[in-house]
């Protein structure tokens, strides 16, 4: 079991943390359900029962889990989860012989609170995440029962404990196209107990009766979910373009100001086709009106540090102001400046990447 434990949390550990959000803030809900897998149980010694030491080994069981939490824009959010956890019991190995005609089910319900951590790997379809969660289980037998006709031996347990709970959790969301804030998930958790769980247990031999507590050592489940997730305040993405990046269509302002936009791809302050189009148009109306000056001001959205978005807004409008000077702009009647996060066109919470913000506006006045 120490080495299924440090498996699991060599792969939290090997997950990589670079990169940002996906675009989640507020208050979300998830539900989900799957396949259980219950860990062979260790039990203690019952003098008091005529029991030695043996292992509990359970079949395939089910899970459900549904949760409600909050995202903070920045990658991390939290919830409060409620789980059952459920598995029929297989057979009990002890030194002597296995027992036959075992039964009986075992489950385990309680609630989680969990932390976790979105990661944005630059795809738009899929988002990993990691989380860990500590709460409260309760566990419950109801009729499990062995017996061992060699020895005219059998034994019946039922009863309810509860225990501290910890579990890891390594996801994939997928967003659902066109449907703002829904997902479909996919989890592996990782979940076990902290203390000792006794119940109340009756063993029947030729020479008599027994009654006392069996106690079990580990309550330890491995659990694959598949879910769907809604967050309630997910805006619509703007429109994606042939290449795939996200650029809305330049938007000119009413006579006598002329404004045209030109948008950049994340951490980019290069131009593409559609940039150098829109570029283009702007040059060619500089010649067909009468115009003082140009303007070319330059942004970024707040996925970075305020810092290193101002100098990428730099780089874009020079970028922009080189181009307009290669389609005959003459270079002294254009002026150049990069505002950063400054004058967003979407307010967004700090780290969140914004394709509308992400953007130089060239102004011919």
């Amino acid at each position: 079991m120490a080495f299924r434990s440090g498996l699991v949390a060599t792969a939290l550990l090997l997950v990589p943390i670079g990169g940002f959000a996906q675009p989640i803030q507020g208050v979300y809900i998830n539900l989900g359900g799957g396949y259980n897998l219950q860990d062979d149980e260790g039990t203690r010694p019952a003098p008091a029962l005529g029991l030695t030491s043996s292992h509990l080994v359970y079949s395939n069981g089910g899970a459900a889990v549904g949760s409600v939490g909050y995202a903070f824009g920045n990658g991390f959010r939290v919830e409060l989860e409620g789980d059952y956890l459920f598995s029929n019991t297989l057979q009990s190995r002890q030194s002597i012989p296995p027992s036959t005609g075992a039964g009986g089910t075992q489950t385990t319900a309680g609630f989680m609170v969990n932390t976790l951590f979105d990661m944005d790997i630059g795809s738009p379809y899929v988002f990993p995440y990691i989380g860990v969660g500590g709460g409260y289980q309760w566990t419950s037998w109801s009729n499990l029962r062995s017996q061992i006709p060699s020895l005219g031996e059998s034994l019946i347990a039922n009863g309810t404990a509860g225990s501290i709970a910890f579990q890891g959790i390594i996801g994939l969301s997928f967003p659902v196209p066109r449907t703002p804030g829904l997902s479909i998930t996919a989890e592996y958790r990782y979940m076990g107990v902290v203390s000792t769980e006794s119940f109340r247990t009756v063993v029947e031999r030729p020479g008599g009766v027994s009654t006392g507590n069996l106690s079990i050592m580990e309550n330890l489940n491995q659990t694959v979910l598949l879910g769907i997730r809604y967050a309630f305040n997910v805006p619509p993405p703007p429109g994606v373009g042939q290449t795939g990046a996200q650029d809305p269509p330049a938007v000119p302002a009413p006579a006598p100001v002329r404004t045209y936009l030109v948008f950049f791809d994340w951490d980019s302050a290069e131009l593409n086709d559609r940039a150098r189009g829109v570029i283009n148009e702007a040059a060619q109306a500089s010649d067909r009106v009468s115009h003082t000056r140009i303007e070319v001001n330059g942004y970024a959205d707040r996925s970075g540090n305020a810092q290193y978005n101002r100098k990428l807004s730099w780089r874009r409008a020079e970028a922009v102001a080189a181009e307009l000077v290669r389609d005959g702009v003459p270079k002294e009647a254009i002026t150049v400046l990069g505002f950063g996060e400054e004058h967003p066109l979407v307010p967004t919470a700090a780290g969140i990447r914004e394709p509308r913000n992400r953007r130089v506006e060239i102004i011919i006045k």
